[in-house]
């Protein structure tokens, strides 16, 4: 394994590049990029931060990387350490010459999975959190529920878990299934006008400005391939059939969905890329302990929404993260 590395956050965030096997487009790679928790000398003996035994995986969502140091940082100042992983041909991890985001089965991201978690280096007695974003909360979803007992928590920020015209995934799906096998790169029509770039830009918050490379994020969704819109379909299908995840999962969403069809100041407080009464119906069916919260006013990614709604959602997150850590370290108490 590599060396960490500086990473383009500075502010104490690090980087590891983590070789994976290649394929037909040649170098795979992903990233992990890491924050640890202050260090208080008077900590050394024993830390009394509530989640000083917890480490935090994330990952992004599609045409997305890691960026939020906020985020990080809310997990960081209750002790854990956060890590935050570029998946294959997304971000730090994408290489010339390679097809942005291009997978055919969403099961080859275990590898990336598997490397990120590697890296933590020590984890005795610590406990692991998911933390995944739209089509990284599917991701992450199938991975918890194909690996039970690894993750003692799931976090989920709007996942992608049922298509936006959910009622026609079982016509669609056999079409697209056939376009994958075929014509693997086919891709589809580009239909996203940029509105939910600009809805954050709108409601970005001057005090604490956020640097996007739009190389890594462009304005605009990257290009839909026949081949990755199957590999999303058979998740979808999946999250449909149910899944067994065996930890507390906790689901973020905004309150309701906006069509972003034509620009309105109605972008800026609700959801105008999934379908959120579906998501939030799909979520059920994830596992046995399923909170669901519905933040009024929030964007797509609740914690880039407007000050008031993102205060919500991370207020919202703490009450559940304390009641999950208190809940959790009285049982593990003899």
């Amino acid at each position: 394994m590599g060396e960490w590395a500086p990473d383009v956050l500075g502010d104490g965030f690090e980087q590891l590049t983590l070789t994976l096997e290649p394929d037909a487009e040649g170098e795979v790679v992903a990233t992990v990029v890491r924050a640890l928790p202050p260090v208080r000398r008077w900590w050394r003996l024993h830390d009394s931060r509530p989640l000083a035994d917890v480490d935090v995986l994330y990952v992004h969502g599609w045409s997305d990387y890691f960026f939020q140091k906020r985020l990080a940082r809310f997990w960081t100042s209750r002790g854990a350490r956060f890590f935050a992983l570029d998946l294959r041909r997304y971000g730090r991890s994408l290489r010339p010459g390679q097809t942005p985001g291009y997978i055919t089965d969403l099961g080859e991201y275990d590898a990336d999975i598997a490397a990120a978690l590697a890296a933590r280096g020590d984890v005795t007695g610590r406990r692991l959190v998911l933390l995944g974003h739209s089509t990284g909360g599917l991701v992450l979803s199938l991975w918890a529920s194909r690996h039970p007992g690894e993750a003692d928590a799931v976090v989920l920020n709007s996942p992608w878990l049922e298509f936006q015209l959910g009622a026609a995934r079982a016509a669609i799906a056999p079409v697209v299934g056939l376009q994958a096998r075929w014509w693997p790169k086919d891709a589809a029509p580009q239909i996203d006008l940029g509105f939910y770039t600009r809805a954050q830009n709108e409601v970005a918050d001057l005090d604490d400005p956020m640097e996007i490379d739009l190389a890594w994020r462009p304005e605009q969704s990257m290009t839909v391939h026949a081949a990755w819109l199957h590999a999303i379909l058979e998740g979808h299908r999946a999250v449909s059939a149910g899944l067994n995840i065996e930890a507390p999962v906790c689901v973020l969403l905004s309150a309701r969905t906006a069509v972003p069809t034509r620009w309105s100041p109605e972008l800026t407080r609700a959801d105008s890329v999934l379908v959120v009464d579906d998501i939030a119906r799909a979520a059920l069916r994830l596992g046995r302990s399923v909170t669901v919260e519905r933040i009024d006013g929030a964007l797509h990614d609740v914690f880039l929404s407007r000050r008031e709604a993102r205060n919500e959602a991370y207020d919202r997150l703490g009450r559940w993260v304390a009641g999950w850590a208190a809940t959790a370290g009285a049982q593990s108490t003899p």
